[in-house]
């Protein structure tokens, strides 16, 4: 029943078009909360709050942002060593790492931008198309495993955090929390039994097994606690409020963030912060939101810009120039035998004759 509820939706509908009726009504749900808690803030109380915030703080979150993309850097090299590509050095794979998901991050539809990236980069290093789009797959992989262990296990703690954002009973929120760990859990078990292979014939990808799908998730929560490290740090201090409460409510902004496919996810990610932490002064949240945007989204996507413009200019710079299109056209255009009879004569037109043009 399943299978042919998805051929219809498949068939009649697309889930593409699914995907995008999702993502505008998650945008415009969060431009009407935007809109009625920050409709009459005080932007000079934002001020105010920016220029009151402890250096110390600012610059121990920049710390823990750098920590998190130098984990990102790890999702990468995981996955290409995962499809069996072990030439490609990590320098490689932490350029690809980080550029492609500080520009993914920053333009929204990190699926197709942060794999146009990784395409530009590892094709000059002898990486297929079809091999991109593995360590997209597996990259992506580890990014969910992280995001469902740590959910499920803080919302089992802390189930209130998630009810914070969604409004549902706490009871619904621990029972969710519940059925992820188990699926998770399942999952863990199916691929440590035996080698696991999905897609087909023109498309498979070998998942890792038990001892490395650990290391995945391993790598995902020290991600994902380094980002919310950060921003936890430029949260207001009073009231106080549990590091694992707001790992929760932090996660499932940035998820909501990331579902909306928004630019960084602007707006979406912001209104869900806003929503669960009500409890803070909302001209002191906005300026914390505000700093960690500055961190997490725009310098790293200042620095990977420049560096691929630089890396692009270095290579137009070394690569081999191709001949101006006039003298290919003069070459072509010149006659065999006179093209043999100029390179045997040292480059001298012969001469007809008694010397006079032909």
């Amino acid at each position: 029943m399943l299978r042919a509820f998805a051929r219809f939706i498949s068939e009649k509908i697309g889930w593409h078009r699914i995907g995008f009726a999702l993502s505008v009504v998650i945008i415009a749900a969060a431009g009407v909360v935007l809109y009625r808690m920050l409709h009459n803030i005080d932007i000079q109380e934002v001020f105010k709050a920016l220029r009151a915030t402890d250096a110390k703080d600012f610059f121990l979150a920049a710390l823990f942002v750098a920590f998190g993309y130098f984990t990102l850097t790890f999702y990468d090299l995981f996955a290409l060593r995962t499809i069996g590509r072990r030439d490609v050095s990590y320098l490689t794979a932490a350029l690809a790492g980080f550029t492609s998901y500080s520009v993914g991050h920053n333009v929204g539809a990190s699926v197709f931008t942060g794999g146009a990236v990784r395409y530009r980069i590892y094709s000059s290093h002898g990486v297929s198309a079809v091999e991109v789009a593995k360590i997209c797959f597996i990259a992506g992989l580890t990014f969910w495993l992280g995001n469902a262990t740590v959910l499920g296990l803080g919302i089992f703690y802390a189930p209130e955090a998630a009810s914070a954002i969604n409004q549902m009973p706490v009871w619904f929120n621990r029972v969710l929390a519940v059925t992820a760990l188990i699926i998770l859990v399942a999952y863990i078990v199916w691929v440590w039994t035996r080698q696991r292979v999905i897609g087909r014939s023109g498309w498979q990808v070998a998942l890792p097994g038990g001892p490395l799908t650990l290391l995945q998730i391993v790598i995902g929560i020290i991600d994902l606690g380094c980002c919310a490290a950060a921003m936890y740090l430029l949260l207001p201090d009073e009231p106080h409020i549990g590091f694992i409460t707001l790992s929760v409510i932090f996660v499932a902004a940035t998820l909501l963030g990331f579902a909306s496919h928004s630019p960084g996810g602007l707006g979406v990610f912001d209104a869900a912060m806003l929503v669960a932490l009500w409890q803070f002064d909302r001209e002191e949240l906005l300026a914390g939101l505000l700093l960690f945007r500055l961190l997490y989204y725009i310098i790293p996507f200042a620095l990977a810009l420049a560096i691929l413009g630089g890396r692009e200019i270095i290579k137009g710079l070394y690569t081999t120039r191709v001949p101006p299109l006039a003298t290919i056209t003069a070459d072509v255009l010149v006659e065999p035998e006179e093209r043999k009879t100029t390179a045997s004569s040292g480059g001298q037109k012969p001469s007809h004759g008694d010397g006079s043009k032909q």
